[in-house]
């Protein structure tokens, strides 16, 4: 392992050096969005708190998932990266606590989930693998050298989840 480079919530790091490793600890609810152009050899991440943003919030852009992905894009392709080679995966969306009565607005992880998605498919980008969902925690990492993203989640320990690199990828892996 290289470098490690920390992107702790609402932090967006990108860098191009084949050494770091780019690394989103202890996420519950939130959502570690991973991408990686291996022609320019780029890696971005994002740590992605809440769904959406609220006007006038004059917040961090890597907060919410409809400010955070757009600007993941922006720093990627000012650090020479092209959104059309790009790969994309997402992990985290944990539902870590139960409240009373299934209230589905307080499930934070579902929804942060569903609007890292939209603002995905806003940008035109390509998710090729994903492990979100489920009542665990997860860390993820990013490793420039290849792009391989690896989630490690408690009680279940560490899996390759994708190799941004195109070379191969796993399928998208849900989890329940």
């Amino acid at each position: 392992m290289g470098r490690a480079i920390m992107v702790g919530m609402a932090e967006l790091k990108v860098t191009s050096d084949p050494d770091d490793v780019l690394v989103a600890l202890g996420l519950g609810s939130c959502i570690g969005v991973c991408a990686f152009d291996a022609e320019a050899g780029v890696a971005g991440m994002v740590h992605v708190v809440l769904p959406e943003s609220v006007e006038g919030s004059g917040d961090e852009p890597g907060k919410y998932a409809d400010t955070a992905v757009p600007a993941l894009f922006a720093a990627m392709r000012k650090a020479g990266a092209s959104p059309a080679r790009t790969l994309v995966a997402i992990a985290g969306g944990a539902q870590l606590f139960q409240f009373g009565g299934n209230v589905a607005r307080l499930d934070i992880g579902k929804r942060n989930a569903a609007a890292v998605q939209q603002a995905l498919r806003v940008q035109s980008a390509r998710l090729i693998a994903e492990d979100v969902g489920g009542t665990v925690g997860r860390t993820v990492s990013l490793r420039c050298a290849d792009g391989a993203v690896v989630v490690k989640t408690l009680g279940q320990g560490e899996r390759e989840l994708a190799t941004l690199a195109g070379r191969r990828f796993s399928q998208l892996a849900r989890a329940a």
